[in-house]
């Protein structure tokens, strides 16, 4: 792991507390480890989710899964058809 993964690592540990996220970052940047980490984290590659499914796994770390997923999907890290029937991990 190179010094800025690990950096960003700690910078991502630092907003949880208990297995939860505090707040969703305002900072673009910030918020961008963040996705990066839950995608990575929560969601299997070539895997097809239901828009439950993708709730579920948000709110085992933050109340508002909705504005997580929406960034994740702003973000290209989760991809959905235009009819929103599907996700699955982008990038």
């Amino acid at each position: 792991m190179s010094d800025s993964e690990l950096r960003g690592s700690r910078q991502v540990a630092a907003l949880f507390s208990g297995g939860r996220l505090t707040a969703i970052p305002r900072k673009p940047a910030r918020r961008e480890q963040l996705l990066t980490h839950l995608a990575q984290t929560l969601f299997e590659r070539d895997r097809v989710y239901t828009e439950r499914e993708v709730n579920d796994a948000l709110l085992t770390v933050h109340d508002d899964c909705s504005a997580l997923r929406r960034y994740l999907v702003v973000a290209g890290l989760l991809e959905r058809p235009r009819d929103g029937s599907s996700y699955r991990r982008g990038r």
